[in-house]
């Protein structure tokens, strides 16, 4: 069901749980909620994100997900968590310090499942979350959280014109060839 406006304002600020557990080989880390992902409790809901098709055409599902199949990517070896737990209409209404203080959240939770990959989904918000501003859309070599590497995506939002659906699932490609 699509969310209300009156969803969607009343969804400004609430968080959406972790999908996270062991073994997982890829921990997906988008920037924060959306107020429609918030709404309707899925990551990625907002219809033109791009997450789930993109994670269908590099080959980490086998069809493409519907944000409410969400609960199936554990089994995967799949999770998604946000740097930030908040739901805003923007990422960019998010502080550096907000950014900041999610990237050692985040941190925390990598400690505790020790997931294969981290993957940072949005450069910008990596660069300010872990304090490296050269930072580029790749595997991150001399960056890791204890045995965990790190790989920095482009963000899946509709609003990331820079990267059309075929070049981001050749990027999610690239990190579910070496995450497999």
């Amino acid at each position: 069901m699509k969310p209300t406006a009156s969803d969607l304002a009343a969804a400004a600020g609430k968080i959406i749980p972790d999908l996270v557990g062991p073994d997982l080989r890829v921990l997906f880390s988008g920037i924060n909620p959306s107020l429609y992902s918030a709404a309707t409790g899925h990551h990625f809901a907002r219809p033109g994100n791009r997450f789930w098709p993109a994670l269908h055409l590099s080959g980490f599902t086998g069809h493409r997900l519907h944000p409410s199949e969400q609960w199936g990517l554990p089994a995967l070896g799949l999770g998604i968590t946000n740097v930030v737990a908040r739901a805003t209409a923007r990422a960019d209404e998010l502080s550096p310090a907000e950014l900041i203080a999610g990237g050692e959240t985040l941190q925390a939770l990598v400690a505790q499942w020790r997931p294969r990959y981290l993957a940072v989904l949005g450069v910008t918000a990596y660069r300010t979350a872990f304090a490296r501003p050269k930072a580029a859309v790749g595997p991150q070599p001399d960056d890791r959280l204890g045995d965990t590497r790190i790989w920095v995506l482009p963000n899946p939002s509709g609003l990331n014109a820079h990267y059309q659906i075929d070049r981001l699932a050749s990027e999610f490609a690239r990190l579910r060839e070496v995450a497999s």
